[in-house]
């Protein structure tokens, strides 16, 4: 026997996952992408898309802005892994700033820390 199931969500419902944002700007050739709310396996296109060396010209420098990033799982972790492979194999890089303790914390136990310079700011991240 089959049922049908309705699943009815509360926007204002707090345990309710947030949506990612990613916002692209330039800083003196500098890509920096603005990420905003949950980095999982349901938004993770969003960062692909912004991360894609193909659309950032020749020698792509990226920082991503994770200051808004309330959680990331492992489907963000390989989109980082996959973004710094293709900048580095475009000879450009990847660096990450602002990560609030939790989500800097999940970055350290993987492992990026050891290959992508994870800022404490953009500030930091635009002058390294």
């Amino acid at each position: 026997m089959l049922r049908n199931t309705v699943v009815e969500t509360d926007t204002d419902n707090p345990h309710e996952p947030e949506l990612l944002e990613v916002v692209s700007t330039t800083t003196d050739g500098i890509t920096v992408v603005t990420a905003t709310g949950e980095i999982d396996h349901g938004s993770a296109g969003r960062l692909v898309q912004a991360l894609d060396p193909g659309g950032l010209g020749e020698r792509p420098r990226v920082i991503v802005d994770m200051g808004h990033v309330t959680f990331i799982d492992s489907s963000g972790i390989n989109v980082l892994l996959a973004a710094h492979r293709d900048l580095t194999a475009a000879d450009g890089w990847l660096r990450l700033a602002g990560a609030s303790a939790y989500v800097l914390r999940t970055l350290q136990i993987v492992g990026i820390d050891t290959l992508v310079p994870c800022c404490t700011s953009l500030r930091e991240a635009l002058s390294a």
